[in-house]
């Protein structure tokens, strides 16, 4: 398409969380640092079990009321929404899951900026990379007529994240297992390491810091039947990972960084692992 489009992303759902004490609350839980949330100014952060491993990941931004509105996965949304209530305490806070009140929406290639303010939306250039677009949180079913783009298939949004090798959710990182620097959080600006703690933040820091990642998520190119998310991946018939989201001919997968390189194999097909220009990894010993 030679002009911006968008697509709905109807496996994405809204969580909005108000009260004077907001900002403080959420500082304590999540990964990112909420002094960087603004009007159509988000930060991309995840909430960690006390052990360091992923939860939920999630889009904060703040709408035109102040209100801090949460972008998360909608078939875990109302779990999230539960624990969030579980930790006000006695914190000045409300917590509310809106499944049917809100849609979310992504605009993208080319130029997509260009579509900045969005009048009765709260829209926002998604902050782990530029190319991603721009995501926008609307009153439900009128994300269309708020954006006046042409719709696009989701398949072709999907088509651009695997591509790029951006993780969607617990689609990438499983439950109470993943490590947020296994999966990009760190060069897509999902951790602050400047705040102060927060839930999981002592595992986050070591692996860090000593180095401790020994795998990561990487895009890759599928020739031949596009495996089942968990299918192993092999080289010379040691597993060396396993598939996650994928679509047509594009996947993610978790491997081993020294197999990250040259043809694999999953079930009766090749995989091709790519190194996204903004993914680095560190030099080993």
């Amino acid at each position: 398409m030679s002009a911006s489009h968008f697509a709905l992303l109807p496996h994405r759902s809204v969580i909005a969380v108000g009260g004077p004490d907001r900002a403080e609350f959420l500082q304590g839980l999540i990964s990112n640092d909420t002094a960087k949330v603004g009007p159509g100014r988000a930060i991309w952060a995840a909430l960690l079990t006390p052990q360091g491993r992923f939860l939920n990941d999630m889009f904060v931004v703040e709408d035109e009321s102040g209100m801090f509105l949460i972008e998360t996965e909608r078939e875990r949304a109302a779990a999230l929404a539960k624990k969030l209530k579980m930790y006000t305490l006695r914190s000045k806070v409300t917590v509310e899951d809106r499944p049917a009140g809100m849609e979310v929406a992504v605009v993208f290639e080319p130029d997509a900026e260009q579509v900045l303010p969005v009048a009765g939306a709260t829209a926002f250039v998604d902050p782990r990379l530029p190319e991603l677009g721009v995501r926008a949180l609307a009153p439900a079913g009128q994300a269309a007529a708020l954006l006046k783009l042409p719709e696009a298939p989701l398949a072709e949004y999907e088509a651009l994240r695997l591509r790029l090798g951006v993780p969607d959710g617990s689609r990438d990182l499983i439950v109470e297992k993943g490590l947020l620097l296994e999966s990009g959080f760190d060069e897509l600006h999902g951790v602050d390491w400047q705040k102060g703690c927060y839930m999981g933040q002592e595992l986050t820091a070591r692996t860090k810091y000593r180095g401790l990642i020994k795998r990561r998520l990487f895009p890759v190119k599928v020739e031949g039947p596009l495996p089942p998310s968990g299918t192993p991946v092999q080289r010379d018939g040691r597993e060396v990972g396993e598939i996650r989201s994928g679509q047509g001919d594009r996947a993610i997968a978790m491997l081993q960084l020294e197999a990250a390189s040259g043809a694999l194999v999953a079930e009766n097909s090749r995989i091709l692992p790519e190194r996204p220009a903004w993914m680095k990894i560190p030099e080993t010993s």
